[in-house]
């Protein structure tokens, strides 16, 4: 019996509709701190377009998950030629040695480059990129990637969204046998993601919110190491600076300029996070379109131990 007729097998056995694999839940859902390392074995992706887009949206999530046992991978999507410092090779050295960094920072295990044009990734092949992802998949057998939400609304920027959507596609693709046999043949095997993170600068579907309050240092150090381009470097200390030759100060950043640039991030560019935590009763928070595992099998069983009967013999 195939995979998909049993779902229509069960649906129907149960009276109920044909339930969609690893469907959002729209309720949201609390994400706290688990203790211990309940996640040892798994092994995540964090997929950026540039070198800033995990750091500002994720960075919590992934030194949460990251404590909590999993191994990490950063994968980004475009060499970053369009931002940060200078033009050209100068600003392309500058984001690959940041992006190193921020892999670092947040304890990921090893940082991947596909070097695609940074605003040009709407006019790559997207059957290329696909297979690439797919690759990694089940070359790193990832059960986990954040990302941008590849349903998100209103977003502008084309390696934003062509990134996302090329990560859900490659998600779904890799769990088959039939799609790119090379790979078998090579000793890979297919492999399914089962969780997906998603996030989004503009409106999105919300359902899980993160509550990433003890891994805030993280954090910050995740976007301190993004000195190119965002909110690393001098920022705080040059504020600082300035308001003292106007003769002010803020006390929130300090005395010294390390405690300005860590306080500026948390205080002002983090302030996102700052506000849907308290929305919540948290310090710090990141949101989500969260997508888990598949509840297919467990329905199964279920409805086995509910309804089945023994055999009758000839």
């Amino acid at each position: 019996m195939s995979h998909f007729t049993r779902r229509l097998f069960v649906a129907g056995l149960a009276g109920a509709a044909i339930p969609k694999a690893g469907r959002a839940q729209n309720d949201v859902v609390i994400e706290r701190d688990l203790p211990g390392k309940p996640h040892t074995g798994k092994v995540l992706a964090a997929i950026q377009p540039h070198a800033d887009d995990i750091p500002i949206f994720a960075g919590g999530l992934v030194a949460k998950l990251i404590r909590e046992g999993y191994t990490g991978y950063l994968i980004r999507t475009t060499i970053d030629d369009a931002a940060g410092p200078g033009v050209g090779a100068e600003s392309v050295i500058a984001n690959y040695r940041d992006n190193l960094e921020v892999a670092r920072a947040l304890g990921l295990k090893k940082a991947y480059d596909l070097n695609y044009r940074n605003h040009q990734m709407d006019g790559v092949e997207r059957l290329e990129y696909r297979a690439r992802l797919i690759f990694l998949i089940r070359l790193l057998k990832i059960d986990t990637v954040i990302c941008y939400d590849p349903w998100g609304s209103y977003e502008e920027n084309p390696d934003h969204y062509f990134t996302a959507q090329g990560v859900e596609a490659a998600c779904w693709m890799a769990g088959g046998d039939k799609d790119y046999p090379e790979h078998f043949d090579a000793g890979l095997q297919p492999h399914s993601v089962t969780t997906k993170y998603y996030h989004a600068r503009g409106p999105q579907l919300v359902n899980r919110v993160v509550d990433i309050s003890s891994v805030i240092e993280t954090k910050v150090a995740a976007n301190l190491a993004n000195k190119a381009q965002g909110p690393a470097g001098e920022t705080g200390a040059k504020l600082r600076a300035r308001l003292a030759i106007e003769g002010k100060r803020l006390p929130m950043l300090g005395d010294d300029d390390a405690t300005a640039n860590r306080e500026y991030i948390k205080q002002v560019v983090l302030k996102r996070d700052r506000e849907l935590g308290a929305k919540h009763g948290l310090q710090f928070a990141e949101a989500y379109h969260y997508i888990g595992p598949s509840t297919d099998q467990a329905e199964l069983d279920e409805l086995i131990r509910r309804n089945a009967v023994p055999s009758r013999r000839e």
